[in-house]
């Protein structure tokens, strides 16, 4: 019997053993593309686009950057930011929180692989309790307002059913490309 495949062939022609991952297996580009492909809140949203891993990751390092802006980050804690789940491009998967629970160790194991080789090729430091507690902190202002601005979750909903008890962002702080509004994907 042929063992089951475990890779993946990248837009750049390499392949991505997802058991195994060897951080030297993918190009900067394929982690982009994967980021800007995968999506968030399970494709699902208020606009005719989804939200991808990508723009939620720039919205995150510029949150973290709002919260804390006379702790100026080094290159390596902003790429950490934007990083924060690369696991999920490479995997091309951002499995919802209520999933989560029910992936099971495998999953998680799997997941946990993928973002250490992240963290090995780019050199990115490990969180501190401190870096991570602020990390944390954009990462939930962020899904609060992704939730009410782009998956069209109620503000009650918010609280009661995704229980974020933060309020989220009235205001999006990316800037807006040309021909685009507050929020869009």
């Amino acid at each position: 019997m042929k063992p089951a495949r475990a890779w993946v062939r990248l837009q750049s022609g390499r392949r991505l053993n997802l058991l195994q991952p060897d951080p030297a297996s993918w190009t900067d580009s394929d982690l982009a593309i994967g980021l800007s492909r995968t999506y968030r809140w399970g494709g699902h949203s208020s606009w005719d686009l989804s939200l991808s891993v990508s723009q939620h990751s720039l919205l995150v390092l510029v949150l973290r950057q709002l919260l804390r802006p006379l702790q100026r980050l080094i290159r390596l804690e902003a790429l950490r930011e934007l990083l924060h789940d690369a696991d999920e491009g490479l995997l091309s998967h951002d499995a919802i929180a209520t999933a989560k629970p029910h992936l099971g160790a495998a999953y998680h194991a799997l997941a946990a692989r993928m973002q250490a080789a992240v963290w090995s090729r780019y050199g990115l430091p490990d969180w501190g309790a401190e870096s991570y507690a602020i990390h944390k902190q954009a990462d939930r202002l962020a899904a609060a307002s992704e939730a009410v601005h782009v998956a069209g979750w109620s503000w009650d909903d918010l609280r009661e059913t995704l229980q974020i008890d933060i309020p989220p962002l009235l205001d999006d702080p990316l800037p807006l490309l040309q021909g685009t509004q507050p929020w869009q994907p």
